[in-house]
């Protein structure tokens, strides 16, 4: 029976391994599912440091099991299995998305799932794979890795520390550089909702019906800052809207006189300006020129942003579109 009892050098290279071994895994599966090669996980290169994680905690569980007999050995290794992994996957869900404001996986529509970081049904699964992984895959894994001369194993981890290192550290700013561009997305939704309530104060203005349509706009204003963050419109159809109530207010404009409608008009040239500046800010940033940005997006299909939401599926949008040019 095994002891699970390694050198720092084995440990690193089965922790390599075994992030190698999920890619292999996660990408085959995800492309036999879209019917495209697809290049799975964070990182850019064929490593998924979760799964590699995942199976240093799973032979780090059912080590204090190793000496027992098999039925009760399986059962506590299964039951470890399950709870260290699923404990993982949340602490691992919940740090990026804290890090990057975005979601990697999402069980949201899993039945039995906790914040959509966790679910039942993977949690079950977790389990299979450690009873798998430590009493038949890691065991042949193992007799190859101890096969190789010492000192080549010791090359080898280290050459594979250093590019995994620069691999990790380049994906690693390519996410932080994502959240910035849905975070200044965000903004320029925000000032366009800002810019179309404004909108609706001139037009009434301009219309006059002051009074009531001032009251009508400050029960709205106390609305929106209470859900400032919950806007629901996307940017290109806040742009059709604000548009509109452009050519509304100048034609009202052109169709009423009177001295108020001066400054209308010069508040109405300010706000024109600003409208263009977000929108040329706001289609520069959708166009994410950034390779590493895209191909992170290309490489997890199943990726979300609940802080995000409208800002992340607009970029997804665009990425399909560049996939098909």
């Amino acid at each position: 029976m095994q002891s699970f009892s390694y050198t720092i050098i084995q440990w690193l290279f089965f922790f390599y391994f075994y992030c190698f071994f999920g890619w292999c895994f996660e990408s085959a599966y995800v492309s036999l599912k879209k019917r495209r090669l697809t290049n799975r996980g964070f990182m850019r290169g064929p490593f998924l440091p979760l799964y590699g994680s995942g199976a240093m905690m799973m032979l780090i569980v059912a080590r204090p099991f190793l000496d027992l007999p098999s039925p009760q050995r399986w059962i506590l290794t299964y039951v470890a299995g399950c709870i260290g992994a699923t404990i993982l996957e949340y602490i691992t869900g919940v740090t990026m998305e804290a890090l990057f404001k975005v979601r990697y996986w999402d069980y949201s529509r899993n039945p039995l799932n906790f914040q959509g970081h966790i679910c039942l049904g993977t949690s079950l699964a977790w389990g299979v794979l450690t009873l798998f992984m430590t009493e038949i895959l890691h065991r042949q894994v193992e007799r190859i890795v101890f096969s190789v001369p010492y000192v080549v194993l010791t090359v080898l981890t280290l050459l594979l520390t250093v590019l995994i290192a620069g691999d990790l550290a380049l994906s690693f700013k390519a996410a932080l550089d994502l959240k910035d561009v849905l975070v200044r997305m965000e903004k320029a939704r925000t000032e366009l909702v800002h810019l179309q309530k404004r909108l609706d104060v001139i037009i009434a203005i301009a219309d006059e019906e002051i009074e009531q349509k001032k009251e009508e706009f400050v029960q709205r204003k106390d609305e929106f800052a209470q859900k400032k963050d919950e806007f629901t419109g996307r940017v290109v159809d806040l742009k059709e809207g604000i548009e509109d109530k452009f050519e509304t207010i100048i034609n009202l404009i052109h169709s009423k006189s009177g001295e108020h409608l001066e400054g209308i008009s010069e508040e109405l040239g300010e706000l024109k300006t600003k409208y263009t500046r977000v929108i040329v800010d706001h289609e520069s940033l959708t166009k994410l020129r950034d390779f590493f940005q895209r191909d992170m997006i290309r490489s997890n299909p199943t990726m979300t942003s609940p802080k995000f939401r409208e800002s992340f599926e607009e970029l997804k949008e665009q990425v399909k579109k560049k996939n098909k040019k």
